[in-house]
């Protein structure tokens, strides 16, 4: 039997705009309604002890989406944490943006840099809100920045280890996932958290995002306590 409460949750959140499509409605009305159900979870998750949650908000390959989806993509993300930063706060919930902002708006950098210096001491759960962000990139971001100490006499290539390139990630300072959940029925990573998921428990599911409810969440937290963890090991 494994851990009862995963420690650290990372969602790829799919299937906003096929669910507007089965409603013949445009899609960004499932963008919409998937911050609905990113709500949801994050209060669930909250309630129940996870301490991480990792999203999947706007992969390096969504650019090539249509401009106008983009665009607002964008504005929703940017009146999302306008709208519902002082809730976040009062629930405890610290923010980070994960992956390469430079490619929005001033603006908007603003507005995400200022959330999370503004939660930045809440502790009861962390929130990585993955944009712009790709495993590969995130990889080879950290690969030219060891490189780079390594050059500058910070670092001795032999000091190289897994843990070491670990730190270099996003995600440095944290656990891995130890649950990772695709909805909308796809059963593939889609270029996320490639080295932290290299033993994370995976969880699948048809259900697109606008219709994830804290129920199916539970069922794939039960799901996940019945898994054993074997890291590699043979247990036998």
């Amino acid at each position: 039997m494994g851990m009862s409460i995963p420690e650290h949750v990372a969602i790829i959140m799919d299937g906003n705009g096929r669910w507007a499509k089965q409603r013949m409605m445009p899609r960004y009305f499932g963008h919409r309604e998937g911050v609905k159900s990113l709500k949801r979870i994050v209060r669930y998750s909250g309630d129940i002890g996870v301490k991480i949650l990792t999203v999947y908000a706007f992969s390096t390959e969504n650019w090539s989406r249509p401009a106008g989806e983009v665009q607002y993509l964008m504005g929703l993300m940017e009146r999302t944490f306008s709208a519902e930063l002082d809730e976040l706060i009062d629930n405890g919930v610290k923010i980070r943006i994960i992956g390469d902002i430079s490619s929005v708006s001033v603006k908007q950098q603003k507005i995400w840099r200022a959330a999370e210096e503004r939660t930045k001491d809440n502790n009861r759960l962390h929130l990585n809100v993955a944009f712009n962000y790709g495993g590969r990139m995130e990889i080879t971001a950290a690969i030219r920045t060891i490189a780079a100490d390594v050059l500058a006499g910070r670092l001795n290539a032999d000091q190289i280890t897994e843990e070491v390139v670990s730190r270099y990630l996003y995600t440095g300072d944290l656990v891995d996932p130890d649950l990772i959940i695709r909805t909308g029925g796809e059963l593939r990573m889609s270029n996320f958290l490639l080295w932290q998921a290299a033993y994370s428990e995976w969880y699948f599911t048809e259900t697109l995002w606008p219709d994830f409810s804290v129920e199916e969440f539970q069922k794939a937290l039960d799901s996940f306590k019945q898994r054993e963890r074997r890291f590699g090991r043979v247990t036998e």
